[in-house]
């Protein structure tokens, strides 16, 4: 049922699971909202994953790729006594060990395998932590010759990936037992668990395959606080659960201008840093006053700068309105003007906000 009324925009924080794809989330949210409303993710979870699925909705489309750049986590368990065709536990699974699934039943493992041991584990982990070249699964979104790999992968075809650079900040062993290893890792866009998992037995001269995937992170949203799909059933819900576009942009730093400066963004004008630099730390540019989130003026830079700091090189800034809203994504000249990048609202809005 598609319904009538005021156009929704913001974001959705959902906990997906296991099952459907990314898409068909997407969908589930879609039958709540008005007619022609855009809508979609901010980074695919594969059928088998479960977890945080950040869905845009409206105006919050524009913000996609801010919220797939944000920090992910994940949990994972995975299985080293084989290899899979898809490098999780929804292809088909070679076993390399027939009998070792538990360390008792480790003797009675093929010859041809050596059962890692766990400090073995651990630095073949570290191994992977930092910006690492990685090549993605074939069954993965990834481009060859223009074509999604696992469409190639599927009619059969030879799929060869060129490795690309991931960010992979930390791996925590949480767990291990063979032929289980259980795994939290915290990384940047682009990473492939499924990969990791696959290249992580490689090193340790065993399999390697997602058994389960959970993403328990994106940036500032958390599974605990988002809505499990199966719980959004009306639209009533969804309007209850919607977060607004400025939780997509935590990291940036945020300057509140009076309405004639702002009104000189939405026609494409840029602001003289003389002019909106002296608007920080005023009434107008300072919104920890004015109802706006905690600390709006300056956000801390996540390398640990401090808030002056880290705003005085800041390429890329977020305009709020009085009430703390998203107004425009700002960024910065060389002489230190400012300039629209995107703005949301209109210029006979301004006075308004």
């Amino acid at each position: 049922m598609k319904f009538l009324g005021k156009p929704m925009n913001g974001l959705l924080v959902l906990d997906k699971p296991s099952g459907p794809t990314s898409r068909q989330i997407v969908d589930q949210v879609q039958r709540y909202l008005p007619r022609r409303t855009k809508v979609g993710h901010a980074g695919t979870l594969d059928p088998l994953a479960t977890g945080v699925l950040v869905v845009c909705i409206g105006t919050a489309t524009r913000l996609v790729e801010l919220v797939q750049d944000l920090g992910k986590t994940y949990h994972s368990r995975f299985r080293l006594d084989g290899i899979s065709s898809t490098d999780d536990a929804d292809g088909i699974i070679q076993p390399l060990v027939s009998a070792a699934v538990s360390e008792s039943a480790a003797a009675s493992a093929s010859a041809d395998v050596r059962i890692p041991d766990e400090s073995a584990v651990r630095s073949a982990l570290s191994e992977w932590v930092g910006f690492v070249e990685q090549v993605p699964p074939d069954y993965s979104a990834a481009h060859v010759a223009g074509q999604r790999a696992y469409k190639l992968a599927r009619k059969g075809e030879v799929v060869e990936l060129s490795a690309r650079p991931v960010r992979i900040d930390a791996i925590e062993l949480r767990h291990y037992a063979w032929p289980t290893l259980e795994v939290e890792i915290d990384c940047g866009k682009g990473t492939y668990i499924r990969a990791l998992a696959r290249d992580v037995g490689r090193r340790l001269g065993v399999g390697g395959y997602v058994e389960t995937l959970r993403r328990t992170r994106i940036g500032p949203f958390r599974v605990e606080d988002a809505l499990p799909s199966h719980e959004l059933r009306s639209r009533a819900i969804l309007e209850a659960h919607l977060l607004p576009l400025v939780s997509a942009v935590p990291e940036l730093p945020q300057v509140m201008l009076p309405p004639k400066y702002l009104r000189q963004l939405t026609f494409g004008q840029w602001i003289p840093a003389s002019v909106w630099r002296s608007a920080l730390g005023t009434a107008w540019g300072t919104a920890k006053d004015s109802g706006a989130a905690p600390g709006a003026n300056f956000r801390s830079h996540p390398s640990g700068d401090s808030d002056e700091s880290f705003a005085s090189s800041a390429k890329r800034w977020a305009v709020v309105t009085v009430t703390g809203e998203l107004a425009a994504l700002a960024k910065v000249r060389d002489d230190g003007a400012l300039g629209p990048d995107k703005v949301f609202v209109r210029p006979e809005e301004c006075d308004a906000v």
